[in-house]
């Protein structure tokens, strides 16, 4: 374990270097482009235009290496719409850009959060920015939208777009015909990164000094722990991490960036400052200096500052103490604060705070986590499922105690025995998984199952393990949970049963706690079962639609999602927007409204239009069937071919009608019947439900009413004017 959380290992440089030797071939590390200071284009990428549908949505993937030093989105849409009107629009139909941190975004899973998601845009600017961090945010979308976000905004890692076309519950409604409005974009996607690793900022003017680290043969906290001795016999491993030079000297308001990598899941992190003196140039003196302010901010991913940062404390005085730290890179800005003041009040510009600042990381030992390294820790193997989906999948610890033929696990037998430290309900055990790469667009369902009720709690966590103050998602009973974070969704849970599931899972380590509740020392006679599982669509749709599979533009990650039926809605079809009495009713009126067709019918049949009496039954047959098929009745044949004879013999039915009261000869109306046959087929086959195809048929029956009677006007003006002869004679002349 000791050997993942070392710095710069030699199979960390050489993935590295692959990397930046792949784009270079690639022509995505562009090297040639140096910027003013020492940028490059690690990647871009240019999107073409594409059409996003009523209800329908995409998504990006963009990934940030940890040397990026900005990101730049510009897009282009056919969205014509003010900045004041958006207020007006409803969110069913409301176009939208959002941006989430490690996997897709979901605006619409939790209603009472849309509103909370939407921020307003203008300028090219974001506002709250700073929340993109911890959950997403969503942007109406506008002509043209561009933004520019640095390393000093977000952390590196995989970033995800989503542009929506209208959300709410009816966006994965399945509709016979939606006319809501499509609109088009196109986007172009830069990254910028620093050519050396070193450098950092948005314009890679600030130099990183990384720290290096190896064991250290023994700990000792600095006095300030009580349980040193404790930690002496517990802790298996303990990685000491120092800056490159020996002593760190800067003035006053200087500040100094530091950079350390956590590899695996650790106990604890430890900074401290020691041998903290100050140096006045001008008189070539030393001071001690241990009243100075000796400011240190750590924050997980990018630099911190005095404004945007996850720890802070003078570490003249304390050090910065942070258990279970994330995996991945950590950054400390050290910052001396009024120097002056431990000089009287000099004005010495040369003046500067000299230290050695020091970084202990503790791991416990395999299969060891939690306070003093005591409580029990598996980690989980991935079992895939037979016949499954991508990435199906559930998880099992380690142990020779679970059986490998089942996806459920006991969880007496793995527990820690809280008779051997006491503290009953400060005992925990924890699971870590990971989630693969690409599996971003899954789900983790995790499930509870007793004979009596449930004495555990659950927390989850990205990156690390959870605890009482540091947790991403938890469930601790039916009144308090994360029921209210929009990722997090609970279902039937009771004193004896928990089921809940996290949405759309990032990808990377995850580490799950269970904190025990009344424990004691016996062993229960009650068993309970724990399950562990990557799901691709939540509770199977609530067997209210089936579960779709696609990939997102960059093709690089595949994600779930629920199309539902007529009458349910919401991301997992579990939202019911028509009853069953009021479905039964549309179908009665909807599928009957059809017999209209048989009073022209019957009219033709009176008139011996033969012609015109088939066309009219045919459609009146026709539509009731697509409509019985289109609300779940019965499809003798598939939707697509009932909706073109519908479409197609409604076209005809209407332009026939014009046709016979023209009252052309029959070779005519053959010749018009052939040529609207033709065309309305070419309508129904290509765009049906486009509203311009009633104005199109409307027009077609138009002319060829005009056609006729212009036709017979002739006619009739033609055997007019033969039929006069010139006469003399009064009587003659008034026959004629």
């Amino acid at each position: 374990m000791a050997s993942n959380s070392i710095l710069c290992t030699s199979s960390y440089l050489n993935l590295r270097l692959f990397v930046c030797f792949i784009c270079f071939i690639s022509r995505c590390c562009s090297y040639g482009e140096l910027g003013p200071y020492n940028s490059f284009t690690v990647s871009s990428f240019s999107y073409p235009p594409t059409t996003v549908g009523p209800s329908g949505f995409r998504y990006i993937r963009v990934e940030l290496p940890p040397w990026f030093s900005s990101m730049s989105v510009a897009m282009i849409s056919d969205v014509h719409r003010a900045t004041g009107d958006i207020a007006k629009v409803p969110k069913s139909t409301l176009p939208l850009i959002c941006f989430r941190d490690g996997s897709p975004p979901l605006p619409d899973v939790n209603s009472s959060l849309m509103d909370s998601v939407l921020v307003p845009h203008s300028n090219g600017s974001f506002k709250g920015i700073e929340a993109l961090q911890s959950s997403e945010q969503c942007y109406p979308m506008q002509k043209n939208f561009t933004v520019k976000l640095t390393n000093e905004q977000i952390s590196p890692g995989v970033w995800y777009f989503g542009l929506f076309n209208g959300i709410g519950p009816t966006r994965t409604q399945s509709k016979m015909i939606n006319r809501a409005p499509a609109y088009s974009f196109s986007a172009n996607i830069t990254v910028e990164g620093c050519t050396t690793l070193t450098m950092w900022g948005p314009d890679c003017n600030q130099t990183i000094n990384p720290l290096s680290c190896a064991l250290s043969d023994s700990y000792s906290p600095a006095d300030n722990s009580s349980e040193a001795g404790f930690y002496n016999q517990t802790i298996e491993y303990v990685i000491s991490c120092k800056n490159n030079f020996d002593t760190s000297c800067h003035r006053d308001g200087e500040p100094k960036f530091y950079s350390l990598d956590v590899v695996g899941v650790s106990q604890e992190l430890k900074i401290v400052a020691i041998d903290v003196w100050l140096n006045e140039t001008s008189s070539n003196k030393t001071k001690n200096a241990s009243g100075i302010n000796l400011i240190c901010f750590a924050r997980h991913g990018a630099i911190p500052s005095e404004t945007v940062n996850d720890y802070s404390s003078n570490i003249n005085k304390s050090p910065i103490v942070i258990h279970f730290p994330k995996v991945g890179r950590w950054y400390i800005t050290i910052l001396p604060v009024n120097l002056s003041k431990e000089l009287g009040g000099s004005s010495d510009t040369d003046m500067k705070v000299c230290y050695s600042m020091e970084s202990k990381l503790l791991e416990c030992p395999v299969g060891k986590a939690g306070a003093n390294c005591t409580r029990e820790m598996y980690n989980l193997q991935t079992a895939l499922r037979k016949g499954s989906g991508y990435f199906e999948s559930y998880y099992l610890p380690v142990s020779e105690k679970v059986s490998p033929d089942s996806a459920n696990f006991p969880l007496d037998s793995l527990l820690t025995n809280s008779s051997l430290h006491g503290e009953p309900d400060e005992t925990w055990t924890y699971f870590i998984l990971d989630i693969p790469r690409g599996a971003a667009g899954g789900n983790i369902h995790i499930r509870l199952a007793s004979d009596a009720k449930i004495n555990y709690e659950v927390y989850a966590r990205f990156g690390g393990l959870p605890s009482l103050t540091s947790w991403d998602y938890y469930f601790a009973n039916k009144t308090s949970s994360s029921v209210g974070s929009m990722f997090f969704n609970l279902y039937n849970s009771s004193e004896n049963k928990v089921d809940f599931y996290i949405l759309y899972i990032r990808e990377g380590t995850w580490g799950f706690g269970l904190r025990h509740l009344n424990i004691t020392s016996g062993v229960s006679k009650f068993q309970t079962t724990m399950s562990i599982s990557l799901e691709r669509c939540p509770r199977r749709c609530s067997s209210h639609g089936r579960c779709d599979t696609s990939l997102d533009v960059s093709g690089l990650t595949t994600y779930s999602y629920c199309s539902c039926d007529r009458d349910h809605g919401g991301f997992d079809c579990s939202i019911e927007l028509v009853s069953h009495h009021g479905h039964v009713w549309q179908s009665i009126f909807l599928i009957a409204s059809n017999a209209a067709a048989a009073l022209p019918a019957f009219w033709a049949l009176r008139q011996k239009a033969l012609a015109e009496w088939i066309i009219f039954t045919s459609s009146g047959i026709a539509s009731g069937i697509y409509h019985a098929c289109d609300v779940g009745t019965w499809c003798p044949l598939g939707f697509g071919v009932l909706q073109f004879m519908d479409f197609w013999l409604s076209f005809m039915a209407v332009v026939s009608t014009f046709v016979y009261l023209g009252t052309l000869d029959e070779g005519l109306k053959r010749a018009v019947h052939t040529a609207v046959a033709i065309l309305t087929a070419l309508m129904a086959y290509t765009k049906a439900t486009r509203p311009a195809n009633i104005i199109l048929v409307m027009a077609i029956g138009t002319v060829a009413l005009l056609i006729g009677w212009l036709v017979e006007l002739s006619t009739k003006c033609r055997s007019f004017s033969f039929s006069i002869r010139f006469s003399l004679n009064m009587h003659e002349r008034w026959v004629s």
